[in-house]
């Protein structure tokens, strides 16, 4: 039997890389703490519960573009939260619903990436580190990826301006994530500005992952729906994937959200028709309830930021750094010097799982890695837990 050769081109999935690293190594007996998986441990809202009791609908296939209902409430919630014009996101046209958003930044490269044959391949920009998905997308759909550094010289974050002409007239997508994973960097507003005129200006699809963005210390991230306000109001070249699984400790239910470019939707809503499958009504109805409140996303970030707290005041001395939580989002990104080997004593020594920041980026042509000294610790159980846990690493390093 032949298969797809491409898939030969992803390497194994961070996740498949750590069990491997561990297999040989007992934790204590006392059992084990997983810090590796960006799964929020706090309780889910009551509200899911509470609106899915109430709401029938088990019975019907659900509608792929979603509930009028839902598309309205997230539309509601993107204008609210980057305080956008009334209308600006229309959500019949601007707003799709989708199962969770690794299913759909995956798809979203069958809409991007042009097969034109003779046509020189295409380019799919990502950072690097990245979220292993950005890859499949890019290498599944027949394009080359182009990884742009996203290390502590460039503040975290990928230096798109910096890149070539012929490199931006050959990208089909750009995919920018802020807050950034792993590092937690927040990309300022200006950022996100110029990367919306790079896109009109070189006509790719600027990807933004914003995943992460309910989640931050001290300021609220600006969003690239801010960026396409200041420039005029359009969202031409612009999808942006938002998700309840972190902003409401929901990642059950699979279900997030795109919004943007009213024709890139059209396409990626037909594709969706024959490719993907709904979230069911009644989670539909619950995950309406949660963009509609915000209540409960204030608890949990408020935890988030006790933990983020806790984490400069046990690992600053350790660390020699008066700060090591980021600005955004709930991972840790440590240089210890050693990630794989850090990793494996964590685990034996203090019965904490970690995750290598180098299987979380690719290896430069030389066959260096800039995570290789990284470990990425992701802080979603209770601040109780975290906080012992944080002084267990603390005592180890």
């Amino acid at each position: 039997m032949t298969f797809n050769q491409r898939l030969d081109l992803l390497t194994d999935y961070p996740f498949q890389r750590l069990a491997a690293l561990l297999e040989d190594v007992t934790p204590p007996a006392d059992g084990g703490l997983v810090m590796s998986i960006g799964e929020p441990q706090h309780a889910a809202p009551a509200l899911i519960a509470e609106t899915v009791a109430k709401t029938g609908g088990w019975n019907r296939y659900p509608p792929v573009a979603g509930t009028p209902e839902l598309r309205a409430s997230i539309a509601a919630w993107a204008t609210r939260r980057f305080h956008l014009p009334d209308g600006m996101v229309d959500p019949g046209r601007n707003v799709l619903p989708v199962g969770g958003t690794r299913e759909a930044l995956y798809m979203i490269g069958q809409v991007a990436v042009p097969t034109v044959p003779g046509q020189r391949t295409p380019l799919v920009l990502m950072p690097n580190p990245f979220y292993q998905v950005y890859l499949a997308s890019a290498v599944m759909n027949g394009a080359e990826p182009v990884m742009l550094p996203a290390e502590e010289a460039t503040g975290f974050l990928p230096d798109v301006t910096a890149l070539s002409r012929d490199v931006l007239d050959r990208a089909a997508m750009v995919f920018f994530c802020s807050p950034a994973n792993p590092q937690g960097a927040v990309a300022p507003l200006e950022t996100w500005k110029e990367l919306v005129r790079l896109a009109r200006a070189h006509d790719f699809l600027l990807v933004a992952d914003e995943c992460y963005s309910e989640i931050w210390r001290e300021t609220p991230p600006p969003g690239v729906l801010e960026a396409c306000r200041d420039l005029g109001g359009s969202l031409d070249n612009v999808v942006v994937f938002n998700s309840l699984s972190k902003r409401s400790s929901a990642a059950g239910m699979r279900s997030g959200a795109v919004i943007g470019d009213a024709a890139v939707l059209a396409r990626f809503s037909r594709l969706r028709s024959y490719a993907a499958a709904a979230t069911p009504v009644p989670l539909m109805a619950a995950a309406a309830a949660l963009w509609d409140d915000e209540a409960h996303v204030a608890d949990s970030r408020a935890k988030y930021q006790a933990k983020m707290a806790a984490a400069d005041r046990i690992l600053g001395p350790v660390l020699g750094r008066d700060r090591v939580a980021p600005e955004g989002g709930f991972f840790l990104w440590l240089d210890v010097g050693d990630g794989e080997a850090v990793t494996r004593r964590l685990w034996a020594e203090a019965g904490i799982k970690v995750l290598p920041g180098r299987y979380l980026t690719r290896d430069a042509p030389d066959g260096s890695n800039a995570g290789a000294r990284y470990i990425r610790i992701a802080l979603v159980h209770e601040p109780a837990v975290v906080e012992e846990a944080l002084a267990r690493i603390a005592r180890t390093l």
